[in-house]
């Protein structure tokens, strides 16, 4: 077994390798990677099956998210292919002056080096970050959790031979062995090795790192995500929306977590989207949804009282903390005393409160009359995404090719002195 820093010293080797590649060499290598993961896929998914197995104590929800199946392998080398299509986001001049002296000074866009990737039990991360990083002209240093680790590295094994078929260092493609506390700790403090590390998965694993990091760092994912559904709204659309929003994929970050809605209509609303989440669903042989209500909506329908931490509470489950505001106003207010900064929609017709709602909420993504399961790399057009960045320094919302890439600045003179 090859040591974490074995392991970082050869990304940090392999890297500039990459970084020296030009467009073609770095398509011809992602064709490869999709090609080399379909081939393997039987052995894939017999590691899948193998973490499943092992698997006896998550959520259902959170067990579809450890989940392969054909259809996503495929999805996954499909991905692969379309990051091959889209514009190569090394070496693009960003801006360009010439300076009274005659110095011409171009901003120009680079690989950052070496990514690492901290995250949990989405297996398909593997592939997505791998992708991202190699057509952005970097190397990748995966550290997956422990209950995918068998599909982590049949993946990551998938991805190497791929470079190797393309003539690229295997190593610009590493996946960390040690499943412990440890290692993660030694990629936070791998000064000199990681050049940004981006953690990807719960509350806890991104609090740690942005607290404990001496390395670079972007603090991405926890969503509550909010959908506030205004007096003026399509109840239809909004019913719709909603149910999308939050029961499409419980499990995922953009998922809804809080819905709100005007006072006005709630007496109306609220037994309609009531039935819509669980009498309708059952009756489909759906999962239903549990509703944890304030007392405004309790007062209309019922449901569990929300406790105290509801409101702040990203459940990755069905479940949907539900409340009652005065106007869109207070929805605001409420949003930006409980949202992680992640994705918000307002469901309206009036254009002046959608006009207020995208001014004044705080968040990477703001939706009007749509579900917030759109913020993903792929619906934005951005390819897959190595996670959605939560914070405002570099890359806010989903992260695609230009925000892994750094820039620098290059002087071209004529003998000029100072």
């Amino acid at each position: 077994m090859r040591t974490t820093n074995d392991i970082l010293r050869a990304a940090k080797a392999a890297a500039p390798v990459l970084a020296a590649a030009g467009t073609e060499q770095k398509n011809a290598a992602l064709h490869c990677m999709a090609d080399a993961l379909l081939a393997a896929e039987e052995t894939i998914l017999a590691a899948n099956a193998e973490d499943l197995a092992a698997a006896t104590d998550i959520r259902e929800v959170m067990k579809d998210r450890l989940t392969l199946t054909p259809a996503r392998i495929r999805g996954m080398a499909d991905g692969i292919r379309e990051a091959a299509a889209l514009p190569d986001p090394v070496g693009i001049t960003l801006s360009e002056t010439t300076r009274p002296n005659g110095l011409r000074i171009e901003k120009r866009s680079v690989p950052m080096g070496v990514i690492g990737i901290i995250y949990e039990s989405r297996p398909n991360v593997t592939s997505d970050a791998a992708v991202l990083a190699v057509k952005a002209g970097s190397a990748v240093v995966l550290r997956g959790g422990k209950e995918a680790y068998r599909s982590n590295a049949a993946v990551t094994a998938a991805m190497r031979a791929g470079l190797q078929a393309a003539g690229l260092p295997e190593d610009l493609v590493c996946l960390v062995e040690d499943t412990t506390r440890a290692s993660s700790v030694e990629m936070m403090e791998a000064v000199g090795l990681i050049d940004l590390l981006i953690p990807r998965g719960g509350a806890g694993l991104i609090r740690a790192v942005t607290e404990h990091a001496k390395v670079p760092c972007i603090q991405t994912g926890t969503g509550i995500c909010h959908i506030y559904v205004d007096k003026t709204a399509d109840q239809e659309m909004a019913l719709s929306v909603i149910e999308n929003a939050k029961t499409s994929r419980p499990s995922v970050c953009n998922a809804e977590e809080v819905l709100l809605v005007h006072r006005d209509i709630a007496g109306e609303f609220l037994p309609k989207i009531a039935r819509r989440l669980r009498e309708d669903r059952a009756a489909a042989g759906k999962p239903v949804v549990e509703l944890r209500l304030d007392a405004r909506a309790a007062a209309i329908i019922d449901g569990t009282p929300a406790g105290p931490d509801d409101f702040d509470t990203e459940f990755l489950d069905y479940i949907l903390a539900v409340g009652v505001v005065d106007d869109v106003q207070a929805a605001i207010a409420h949003i930006a005393a409980h949202s992680t900064g992640h994705s918000e929609a307002i469901l309206t017709a009036d254009d002046a409160a959608a006009d207020d709602f995208v001014c004044r909420v705080d968040s990477a993504a703001v939706y009007v009359n749509a579900s917030t399961r759109f913020t993903d790399g792929g619906e934005f057009g951005l390819g897959c995404e190595m996670g959605i960045s939560t914070q405002k320094m570099h890359a806010r919302g989903p992260m695609g090719l230009q925000e892994l890439c750094s820039y620098k600045y290059v002087i071209t003179g004529s003998g000029q002195i100072r």
